[in-house]
């Protein structure tokens, strides 16, 4: 790659040098020919190439990578790779995940001449426009003069603005050259407007202080705009208890004093709903009022005792105030709520992580068993990724205490998407283990995707909740043949995949066996392991259960 004191350099070596810059260090996706160019470049170049089984899979992994590395990357090749990618870029969108997708294109010379080529769905600029409604910003280089400033705009709105980007790179591009890079100009951020700050502290303040049981309720917002260390900060310095979500999960420790527990409107526990529902001053900060997240809308919240900041304002109970950012508001609050006795303001009904599991001699798996087990297992060292369906509705009663330690796709709800996000999540911290709870309706969706976990010699632990097709679906409606898969062998999927050196398969259907699976996979710190945990057909955890009930119910009042 080309020196930044250079004069000049390609448009795929200042992409890449950009990239670089701002710390992303793997490229995930799958060649084409549009992209090959680019590919030799990023071959040649300090960041390494991890090549992915097909397109939708990079997407999930650069998604899961960015997540925890702060911006992820991924190339493909035009339409066929570009629209399979589609969908983890609509994830990445929903959830506010900062990644940049890379197409190849055809040769802007065919563009001018109109040539139907393949790959080509209707006209030359149908897939920038598909991406400009799930992207901040995208944008085709197609003149190496202005194609630096396209670059540095797409990147840092990207970044700045927690959402994914789309570049589109027509295959004689390429090798262009263009001006070296330049000094990066960050955008600034959008700042709070200040006397509009300053009222809106001073009137939540006010409702604070003469509060006699306030609850805070830290949402998705924090961990996405890396505010959870200030919003720990101010709850400390307050003195006030606090309660996550799904969504929100442990970005603030959950073995604190003063964590309440998991929110869910009528999903929480009974303790957690009744403290939170029963505040007599709820401070939400970066919350987002999601089906899932609130138990499906089931939450019993008074607006009129309720400060909601986020989302660039605050609501101080139907007072609203504009441009108010989340990174100036919680700071200024902090400064000037009064402290209060934790004696006084505490969690109703203390949390304590479960003791050690002990498996019963010759017992069949249960899914809470199952969850029990599994709870006991994760350590500081480990990152769970829980996948749409029973992973994700049994994960909020798992005990896990650093904010990086959990993933979990709780709005887009994309079924798949943990196995390949895990090999991001590899790649981002290598000094950490995937550990990955999936159903085996959402693992046979992009299963193949194991294949490169062995391949990148990544000891993921893959826990497949084996109930024999798609249990989310039969617990929220009347089951239909359309629920059932071919079950597979799936212990042995790790041999298939040529990982007989570096990968384990177990099959588990009793306690015991669960039991030494989870030691065996301790003790194998170097491997890729696939437990196959089977259990009865519609056996799950509490979570599933409430929320297939609430979802009925729901269905019968239409």
């Amino acid at each position: 790659m080309k020196a930044t004191n250079d004069s000049c350099c390609t448009v795929s070596q200042y992409l890449l040098h950009r990239l670089a810059q701002e710390g992303v260090r793997h490229l995930f996706g799958v060649p084409g020919d549009y992209v090959l160019d680019f590919l030799d470049a990023v071959i040649a170049s300090p960041l390494k190439w991890i090549g992915n089984c097909n397109e939708l899979n990079a997407g999930y992994a650069a998604d899961g990578y960015a997540r925890l590395n702060g911006f992820g990357a991924a190339a493909v090749t035009y339409g066929v790779g570009g629209l399979s990618i589609l969908n983890a870029v609509a994830g990445a969108y929903a959830e506010h995940v900062p990644m940049i997708v890379i197409s190849g294109a055809p040769p802007a010379r065919r563009r001018e001449a109109g040539a139907m080529v393949h790959h080509l769905v209707a006209d030359y600029y149908l897939q920038l426009e598909i991406f400009r409604k799930v992207t901040v910003d995208a944008a085709i280089l197609t003149n190496p003069d202005n194609a630096p400033e396209l670059i540095d705009r797409v990147m840092q709105n990207c970044i700045g603005r927690k959402l994914p980007a789309y570049i589109e790179l027509p295959a004689d591009m390429a090798n262009v050259q263009c001006r070296a890079p330049l000094p990066i100009v960050r955008q600034k951020q959008q700042a709070s407007d200040i006397e509009s700050l300053k009222e809106c502290v001073n009137e939540a303040t006010r409702l604070l202080d003469k509060s006699e049981n306030p609850v805070v309720l830290a949402g998705v917002e924090l961990l996405r705009f890396g505010l959870g260390a200030e919003a720990l900060k101010f709850v400390e310095a307050a003195e006030i208890p606090f309660a996550t979500m799904l969504s929100s999960k442990c970005v603030l420790p959950e073995l604190h004093p003063q964590f309440i527990g998991i929110y869910q409107g009528g999903w929480s526990r009974e303790a957690v709903k009744n403290q939170v529902e029963s505040a007599d001053c709820l401070l939400t900060l970066g919350v987002w009022m999601t089906d899932l997240d609130t138990g499906l809308f089931s939450m019993n919240l008074d607006n009129q005792r309720i400060i909601a900041a986020g989302n660039g304002q605050v609501r101080v109970k139907n007072h609203f105030y504009h441009n108010i950012q989340l990174r100036d508001f919680i700071p200024a609050l902090a400064r000037a709520v009064k402290p209060r006795s934790y004696l006084t303001s505490h969690p109703l009904e203390s949390y304590y992580p479960y003791g050690t599991f002990v498996p019963e001699k010759g017992r069949n798996l249960t899914a809470p068993r199952l969850y029990e087990c599994i709870n006991s297992f994760l350590n500081d060292g480990m990152v769970l990724l829980a996948e749409p369906g029973d992973a994700f509705c049994a994960a909020p009663e798992f005990h896990i205490d650093e904010a990086e330690n959990f993933i979990v796709q709780a709005y887009y709800s994309s079924i798949g998407y943990c196995t390949p996000a895990a090999l991001g999540v590899a790649m981002a911290r290598p000094d950490k283990r995937p550990v990955i709870l999936t159903g085996d309706g959402a693992f046979q969706m992009t299963a193949q995707e194991i294949s490169t976990l062995i391949r990148q010699r990544c000891p993921a632990v893959l826990i497949i909740v084996n109930n024999d097709g798609y249990l989310i679906e039969r617990m929220l409606h009347e089951d239909g043949q359309y629920n059932d898969l071919q079950r597979w062998n799936y212990s042995l999927l790790p041999r298939a995949f040529g990982g007989d050196d570096t990968a384990l398969g177990i099959s588990v259907s009793t306690e015991e066996e669960l039991a030494r699976a989870l030691a065996e996979a301790a003790a194998a710190k170097d491997r890729f392991v696939l437990i196959d945990a089977h259990l009865p057909n519609r056996d799950c955890s509490a979570g599933l259960s409430r929320l297939g009930a609430a979802f009925r119910q729901a269905q019968q009042k239409k």
